[in-house]
């Protein structure tokens, strides 16, 4: 079965998959053990591993190290083609839909195609969506990519619509590391209401509250990361897929 077969079966039987972001430039090899183990018992649905700009030189020995320890499917989150790795199970083959950089847009989509086909890695057709959040964030500013407001809902809902009809798998609604304001329920309602394309959500999003009202809103998929960083604050994983698994 394939990783998008599974992430489908996930929202089929738990009404929505929660997915736990490793970024690599914040975790010393080190810590990652125990960080992959907790993942693995806290009733998470997936891995995802990437950032916006990696800074180490020891990406690919991070990610072989979590691939190697997770019980779950592992997912790159790629914000740039030399973050491509056979050490994940499927890659979100992302288009930045909210922007208009033709770099992001198709160029380094064609560049990465022949890559992810000799790593033999999954690719996930995935039209990503920068939303507003209350700051610059790093993937907007590596970008180069305008967010959409985050009170325009209207706008994040046809560009979705137009993602599904050019036959993207999924669509992801996100705030940016460390944000501010996460997407608001008021936006992903608008969204699954108009379009039929699964909706991954992430960014800013603290409580498992928060998660269980972005569910309720219409979200297939919720992604935290930033949170969970802070050890006092681990216990919250476990708490965040209950939430989403009965939101």
């Amino acid at each position: 079965m394939s990783v998008y077969d599974k992430l489908m079966q996930v929202k089929s039987e738990r009404g929505a998959g929660y997915f736990v972001l490793i970024d690599p430039d914040r975790w010393e090899i080190s810590d990652v053990d125990g960080f992959v183990d907790r993942i693995n018992t806290s009733g998470a649905d997936a891995i995802m591993v990437g950032s916006s700009l990696i800074l180490g030189d020891d990406l690919q020995k991070k990610m072989k190290r979590i691939h190697e320890l997770s019980d779950l499917p592992v997912i790159l989150f790629p914000g740039n083609l030399s973050q491509l790795t056979p050490h994940v199970d499927a890659v979100f083959y992302l288009v930045v839909i909210s922007g208009r950089n033709p770099q992001f847009l198709i160029g380094d989509q064609v560049q990465g195609a022949p890559i992810v086909k000799e790593m033999g890695i999954e690719p996930i057709s995935t039209g990503y969506m920068l939303i507003e959040s209350g700051r610059v964030t790093s993937a907007e500013f590596i970008s180069g990519s305008k967010p959409i407001p985050r009170d325009k809902p209207e706008i994040a809902a046809v560009h979705a619509l137009a993602a599904e009809y050019m036959g993207f798998k999924l669509v992801y609604l996100e705030a940016g590391s460390g944000a501010e304001h996460a997407v608001s329920p008021e936006m992903v309602q608008a969204v699954s209401q108009y379009a039929k394309v699964p909706i991954i959500v992430g960014g800013g999003i603290k409580t498992p509250e928060e998660a269980e009202k972005l569910v309720q809103a219409g979200a297939s998929f919720v992604v935290t990361g930033n949170v969970l960083e802070d050890e006092s604050k681990a216990h919250l994983m476990e708490q965040f897929a209950a939430a989403i698994h009965t939101g």
